[in-house]
């Protein structure tokens, strides 16, 4: 197994279908209690282990979760309510290091929480046609919203396996 890319990378089908979009939706929408039900009986000492040599702390992973899934948010917003905007990327190893990736993860995990309520609410209140509308990343071009619900399903899951996959390794399962 890859330790970096558990799940592989993102492969964004031939075809979206809507059926797509809605799974991705519901994943979106399951994400924090899965990731909740993970972490929340780990200790402190656990919460701190890298999940590969080299790699964050779940710690740091749960509160990186927080601040993509922030950004996510507000480029949605964006590209639903501007033409075609450019978007500020971020530095997410420079955040992982700041203090705030020291505190307790159910900070992140309430954050998330509420974040994906109304995430979900926002999606599900879509119509099809918002679905092509787009922002511009200057790393990675044009995404579009239908797009970046896939991207941020699987980033859930992403992160969420390597967590786990840590957690099997250590037999804490």
């Amino acid at each position: 197994m890859n330790e970096q890319f558990p799940i592989g990378p993102f492969m964004r089908p031939e075809h979206v279908t809507v059926d797509t979009i809605e799974s991705w939706k519901r994943d979106i929408q399951a994400f924090p209690a899965l990731l909740r039900q993970t972490v929340e009986d780990l200790t402190d000492e656990q919460l701190d282990t890298p999940y590969r040599d080299g790699g964050w702390t779940v710690r740091q992973v749960v509160h990186h979760l927080a601040d993509s899934h922030m950004n996510a948010f507000i480029r949605f917003k964006l590209a639903l309510t501007e033409t075609m905007p450019v978007i500020k990327p971020y530095d997410e190893a420079a955040w992982a290091r700041l203090p705030d990736s020291c505190l307790p993860v159910d900070v992140s995990l309430s954050l998330l929480e509420a974040l994906h309520a109304r995430w979900t609410a926002l999606l599900n209140g879509l119509p099809d046609s918002d679905l092509e509308k787009s922002f511009i990343h200057p790393d990675s071009g044009q995404v579009t919203v239908g797009e970046n619900i896939g991207i941020y399903a699987w980033h859930g899951r992403h992160h969420l396996a390597h967590i786990t996959s840590l957690c099997e390794k250590r037999d804490w399962v």
